[in-house]
């Protein structure tokens, strides 16, 4: 049983370790709709009571760059509407489609709420809306004004942002309350950028969505070389991942599968705890299909770290020593820390 809790918005209780949902819909077709509403199922009916499982999905979180996302998800509520109460869920949007780009005027903004909302379908309503990314020519002030409209028309009641700066998320509380901010936080990803983020969301009361703490899986061992990637797997693109950098990241895992074997928890349970402890509003969001993995991910959130397992791994966060980018290059580089 998930004991812990965090705070969104300073009042909606939701689990310690939130969901995130992206790989259900990689590759089209990959994942069944039951392995993936019990990997659901099994995170809500983990948490205890008042709590609700804070679910990340996306517009176009597909290998079509298509709403499958959503349609699973409004799948999983048609045949399971008790649980439309007991979830908070958070989509990303705003993303021109087939050119990983974002467009947060008024007019795409509006697009793609009302296509998320068409996607999810009559039985839940959108909680949370992040621009996936922020746009570089539509001001942040003029951005947050559009989603503050959109959200007092009823399309969400909440505002969040994806991949923002610690300067951005400023300029756009200003405006209008930022209830959470989904930035990339694990052991290889750890910028003074990113500590600038949480250190700024601290200050003004926003929680800390920090995607991939497991860095999108490699930091719990089971790749050992590219060999081990499925056919159709994107992470082979990571350029963390590519010939010349693999072997030299996987020291780091070494260092990381040590202490966890020590400490009698799973890899992937410490680098989440890892995560959670740089803050009580920092909430790890690791994604999952399977069941056995969201309670396993769960459970990370429940693991209590000493003072000195935190800063031996906050040291090898620091070092730095990983080779390769956090993206493939290209549209995606350009957008980080926006």
């Amino acid at each position: 049983m998930v004991n812990r809790v965090a705070h969104l918005g300073g009042n909606i209780a939701v689990g310690r370790v939130s969901h995130g949902l992206m790989m259900m819909c990689f590759p089209v077709g990959g994942k069944s709709d039951e392995d993936c509403f019990e990997s659901i199922k099994a995170g809500v009916d983990a948490l205890p009571a008042g709590a609700k499982a804070f679910l990340n999905a996306g517009e176009f979180y597909s290998s079509t760059g298509g709403t499958e996302n959503l349609e699973l998800l409004a799948r999983f509520y048609a045949k399971y509407p008790d649980y439309a109460d007991k979830t908070f869920i958070s989509v990303k949007g705003g993303i021109v489609r087939g050119k990983r780009m974002p467009d947060c005027s008024m007019d795409n903004l509006r697009r793609s709420v009302e296509t998320i909302t068409k996607a999810l379908g009559p039985l839940k309503k959108l909680d949370l809306y992040e621009p996936a990314r922020i746009d570089p020519n539509v001001p942040v002030e003029d951005m947050m004004q559009s989603l503050a409209v959109l959200l007092k028309e009823g399309h969400f009641t909440h505002i969040g942002l994806s991949e923002c700066s610690a300067k951005t998320l400023r300029r756009a509380h200003a405006v209008y309350p930022v209830t959470a901010v989904e930035i990339e936080v694990s052991l290889w990803s750890y910028e003074q950028e990113t500590k600038d983020v949480i250190a700024t969301a601290a200050e003004l009361g926003v929680a800390v969505a920090a995607y991939s703490p497991i860095g999108r899986g490699f930091l719990i061992g089971k790749i050992k070389s590219r060999a081990d990637f499925a056919e159709g797997d994107f992470r082979a693109g990571l350029s963390r991942l590519s010939d010349e950098n693999i072997d030299h990241n996987l020291r780091m895992v070494e260092e990381i599968l040590a202490i966890a074997e020590n400490k009698g928890v799973t890899p992937a349970q410490l680098c989440i705890a890892w995560v959670a402890a740089l803050g009580p509003h920092v909430i790890p969001l690791p994604g999952s299909s399977k069941a056995e993995r969201t309670l396993e991910n769960l459970q990370g959130g429940d693991v209590e770290l000493k003072a000195q397992e935190v800063a031996e791994l906050t040291a090898i966060a620091e070092r730095g020593d990983v080779k390769g980018g956090r993206y493939f290059g290209g549209a995606e580089m350009q957008y980080l820390w926006g």
